[in-house]
Formats: structure tokens, sequence, C-alpha cells
């Protein structure tokens, strides 16, 4: 399940992902968020938190991803993950260079910390 983050300026579109992840979440929340935040901002930043119940995506999911990240490369300004998840957090640093704008990834007792650099 993926739930919006909420009190987040504008330009920052903030998700909290827990249990099992599908294609329909990404369909129903973050797409139509992060649409809504594009058409009023040049470029975005996003906040993506994976909750100590987080259990992973399936195969929709993982396809739902690809097709948000790579249909708004240029448009994505600073990317904060949050996660104690050491797979999720070793294989996002190893591919950081990939990644369009600033990227950064963050223990989940780090959350507040993690929301000030991606909102500053």
């Amino acid at each position: 399940m993926i739930e919006p983050i909420e009190g987040l300026p504008s330009n920052v579109v903030g998700f909290k992902a827990s249990g099992h992840v599908d294609a329909g979440d990404y369909q129903s929340v973050l797409d139509p968020a992060v649409s809504a935040a594009l058409a009023s901002n040049d470029k975005v930043r996003f906040l993506y938190v994976l909750g100590s119940d987080f259990e992973g995506y399936t195969g929709g999911a993982m396809w739902e991803d690809t097709k948000v990240g790579v249909g708004h490369w240029a448009r994505w300004e600073k990317i904060a993950l949050v996660t104690d998840n050491r797979l999720y957090h070793d294989a996002v640093k190893a591919f950081a260079w990939m990644f369009p704008g600033d990227l950064k990834v963050y223990p989940l007792a780090d959350l507040d910390a993690a929301k000030e650099w991606v909102a500053s």
C-alpha cells in the first residue's frame, strides 16, 4: 500500500509504502499526485519512505515505478529515500549516479532530516 505524506511544500510529493505495493497503488495514489505536482512545477522533489512494515513490490508495481521515474526523467530535482531495508538502501546507493537530480538515502530514524533536505 502507498499512502501520501501530508504537509509538504507544493513542489514535494511524499509517500510511505507499507505491506505489499502493487500497480493499483501507483495508478490510484502515486501517479495522480506526481502529475498534479508536475502540472504546477517545472521540477518536483520526491520523498519516499519504505516503512518498517514494507514487504515488497509486485512485478506490476515495479513496472509502474519505472514508468513514473523514466516518464518524468528530467523533472526530478531531488529524491530522498528513507528506509532501513538494506537491499533497497544499497541498490539505490549503487545506482545513485544514474538518477536525475540529487538523491540521498536516509534511515527511518532520520525521516525529519530527509523531509528538511528534500524541501530545502
